[in-house]
Order: structure tokens, then sequence, then C-alpha cells
């Protein structure tokens, strides 16, 4: 098996491997040549992501600058996703990004992890696993997301949260580690900010 098959496989797997390194570095000129563009920019944007990722829905916007170790080749994202500035993805494992998901800025999605054991770690060597967040999912600003985790449609997570562990359908979650503080509902449909009426 070779280390790509490895990492493909979520076993463990050195990543400075010539091969993998290679291949990596061929994606990197994409990140460049988005990240110098702007607003104004939107379509030829939109075509450098089609390109980047694996799977690209229509809409998707990322504000430059954005960064990605494989410039998204394992990236799956659905139509009408927002990121502000400063995405990090690490994806050297697929991410898939629902339809209508928010993500404010200084957020970081990691698929990649490394042993706990110093002797395996001095060698260099990791694992990777993937990350599904779902439909209209909003991130909050600096929020941190760990590899395996799963976040389900419609969840809220809070600024500078850390995401280590599965997240519901339909809830807010905060907190080091992230832990669900509440349930979507009703008052939610009728009030914004706490307790202003929604009016439009």
């Amino acid at each position: 098996m070779t280390q790509k098959e490895r990492m493909e496989a979520g076993n463990l797997y050195d990543p400075a491997d010539e091969a993998i390194l290679k291949e990596q570095k061929g994606c990197a000129h994409f990140l460049k040549e988005y990240n110098a563009l702007g607003q104004g920019d939107e379509a030829e944007m939109q075509a450098l992501l089609e390109k980047m990722f694996a799977e690209c829905g229509e809409g998707v916007y990322l504000q430059p600058p954005f960064y990605a170790n494989w410039a998204g080749r394992n990236v799956h994202v659905g139509d009408n996703v927002y990121a502000n500035f400063n995405l990090t993805l690490v994806d050297d494992a697929h991410i898939y990004i629902g339809e209508r998901t928010m993500i404010a800025p200084n957020v970081t999605i990691t698929t990649a992890t490394h042993p706990v054991s110093p002797r395996l770690r001095a060698r260099g060597i990791q694992y990777n696993k993937d990350v599904h967040i779902g439909r209209n999912v909003w991130i909050g600003a600096g929020a941190i997301v760990l590899p395996g985790v799963t976040i389900g449609d419609n969840s809220v997570i809070g600024a500078g949260a850390v995401v280590n562990k599965d997240i519901p359908a339909n809830v807010v979650a905060a907190g080091v580690p992230c832990r669900v503080l509440r349930p979507i509902g009703e008052h939610d449909e009728r009030f914004f900010d706490h307790t202003r009426p929604v009016d439009l």
C-alpha cells in the first residue's frame, strides 16, 4: 500500500512522502490565483472554486484570503455557501459543507491529526478523519472544527468554540469544548437578538 493509499484509507501515513508532496504542490497555484481576487471578481472566483474543489455548488463565495492544504481538492460545498476572511480548510481528508451554510471570519476546519505517542509524532506521521457540516449551519468567528466531527443541519456554533464532538441538528452550541446550549425553536422564529421581534 502506498502512502497516498494509506492516507485515503484513514491509516497512519507519512505526509512528507515525495509522491504526496508533488501532488499537493500541484494544487497550490490555485490558492495564489484565488487570493489575488476580491469584490467584483465573483464570476472568476466561482470558476476557480469549481476547478479547485471536489464539488462546488452555485453561488459559493469565500472571501479572500482563504487557505487549504490541498487547495480544496477534498472539499465538497453545496449551493450558496458563504465564508468570511481567513477560512482555513485542512483538507487532507474530505470536508463536506451543506448548502446555505455561513462561516464567520477566522474559522478553521481540520481533518488532519497526529498520534499522541511522542515516538510516532517524532516520525512526522499523521492520519485524517472526514468532517461533515450540514445545511444552513452558522459557524461563528474563530471557531475550530476538529477531525471526524459532524454538525447537524440548521445548528449555530458560537464564536470561539472548539468542536471536538458531534453536534446534532437544530441547536445552539458553544464553548471550549463545544456543547449544546439549547434547541432552536419557536422563540427563534418570532424574535432575534434575544427579545427583538422579527419584523420582516
